[in-house]
């Protein structure tokens, strides 16, 4: 057993692209839409929704969007870890309290497969360790089911290459839960994105982008497993690694006696199941970036990076960083810790400003750097005036609101893969610069560095035993 990250691949560049194209071959068939998904919003025709996940942001963020709907109903939920699964349950049930029809009966489940085994779910909401996205999302596609999958959209650009295109091959609707699309009540991003594309500030020179950060800390020592705990699959296609509550997420009650859901858990600092706050706000950070900017299915040109990592084996994310990608245009991005949280579009006629302001996804966040900044501001208010704005994006309130819509209509989320992944993989080169400390070249087009086989090989991993994506589409493709 080794309690060591990851390192980069054995795999060879055509190992991968004949693994990824035999992905690609084998999911050409499009799936079935129940017809009784169209029409009103009778009992009968709201979708029915797994959860898979039922911790923090699942329970937090992805349930009361989903269960809170009248568009949908959930029939299941599913935990590696028994007692969150129970408290899911139990959450749906506080969340239906509410609603003046009858409530479905709730099945629990540990193993997702035996709930995507059921015909009558049309759709599941995966709200998981990054490690464990791109598995669960292509079993999900194969049993012929949409998805709502939190953001980052997988874990390695390999990984995203294939979920992308099982995604177009299979006709299912993915959306990604990269929210700042839709957030509400203000929509201050989109606001700020129909100002800077109706080029309010210029032409556009400079991005920049603030990130906070995540503490290290001793490593713990080994702990028995939770008997609740299927640690095994929670490990997935990483390296083997000891238990210990640290690296996976708590195990004590919360203020209302029930499993700690809402506190941050271990895996999100450990490079082998996150690679730290550069993709965890990052692609929410990066996505906002390139859709301000026009570019949000090409990528960097250039990457250049340096970071410091901790020595730990546990809590071994990023520490502070400093990134600066060259996009087409001599577009310049700086990413860096050192700046407040949000995004700065900066041109030749001034800058604006979009952010979350005092609002986080979570109340265990990491706290942001403080900044005086308005959440939608500018160098001169008159740069925020709407009055003139030439570029209109699809507004919306709720980003959860807009997947099961376009469940009923086939029609485009706010957030589809081929955008989640080129907003992923922005972030999965800044952390690849950080790691190398050497100027990189990225051809956006081939998806690949150039001349540089070490970098290359970052973009995938190695996966352990019966478990991975890639070795899972490799499956599909020999039947």
């Amino acid at each position: 057993m080794t309690d060591s990250a990851n390192k980069p691949s054995a795999i060879t560049r055509r190992e991968f692209v004949q693994k990824s194209a035999l992905a690609v071959g084998v999911l050409s068939a499009p799936m079935i839409i129940p017809s009784r998904l169209f029409g009103a919003t009778a009992p009968s025709n709201r979708i029915r929704v797994g959860h898979i996940g039922c911790g923090r942001i699942g329970q937090s963020h992805d349930f009361p969007g989903i269960s809170g709907s009248d568009l949908a109903e959930v029939l299941a939920v599913c935990d590696l870890d028994m007692r969150r699964a129970d408290s899911g349950k139990r959450k749906v049930a506080a969340l239906y309290s509410t609603k003046d029809w009858a409530r479905p009966d709730v099945a629990v489940y540990q193993n997702y497969h035996e709930l995507l085994e059921r015909k009558d779910i049309d759709a599941v909401s995966i709200s998981l360790p990054d490690h464990q996205h791109a598995e669960v999302a292509l079993s999900a596609l194969m049993a012929g089911k949409d998805i709502y999958i939190q953001k980052p959209f997988t874990m390695t650009h390999a990984e995203g290459q294939m979920l992308r295109a099982a995604v177009a091959k299979t006709g299912r609707v993915l959306q990604v839960g990269s929210q700042q699309r839709s957030w509400g009540p203000n929509e201050q991003f989109r606001k700020g994105v129909e100002l800077v594309r109706s080029g309010r500030i210029g032409n556009l020179r400079r991005v920049e982008i603030g990130l906070p950060i995540d503490p290290t800390a001793p490593d713990n020592p080994p702990e028995p497993v939770p008997s609740a705990l299927n640690y095994d699959m929670w490990l997935g296609p990483t390296a083997e690694a000891y238990y210990t509550e640290q690296r996976v997420h708590p195990q004590g009650l919360g203020r209302d006696g029930q499993p700690d859901v809402s506190s941050r858990p271990g895996w999100l600092r450990n490079e082998n199941y996150s690679l730290g706050m550069i993709t965890g706000w990052g692609a929410h950070h990066f996505d906002t970036a390139h859709w301000g900017m026009n570019m949000e299915l090409t990528g960097p040109s250039k990457i250049e990076g340096k970071g410091e990592f901790p020595t730990n084996k546990i809590w071994n994310v990023h520490g502070a960083y400093h990134i600066e990608l060259e996009y087409p245009g001599k577009i310049i991005m700086t990413v860096s810790d050192k700046l407040p949280n949000g995004i700065k579009f900066i041109g030749d006629e001034g800058w604006i400003w979009v952010s979350r302001g005092s609002e986080a996804a979570t109340s265990s966040d990491p706290a942001a750097k403080p900044t005086m900044l308005k959440p939608l501001d500018a160098s001169n208010p008159k740069l925020l005036d709407p009055a003139g704005v030439t570029v209109h994006m699809t507004p919306s309130t709720s980003h959860h609101k807009n997947w099961l819509e376009c469940v009923k209509s086939r029609a485009t989320p706010l957030a589809p893969a081929p955008i989640a992944h080129r907003a992923n993989a922005a972030c999965i080169l800044s952390w690849i610069a950080m790691k190398t400390g050497r100027p990189l070249t990225w051809d956006a087009k081939a998806e690949k560095f150039v001349n540089d086989a070490e970098a290359n090989a970052m973009l995938t991993r190695p996966e352990r035993g019966k478990y991975g994506a890639l070795k899972l589409a490799q499956k599909y493709a020999s039947r």
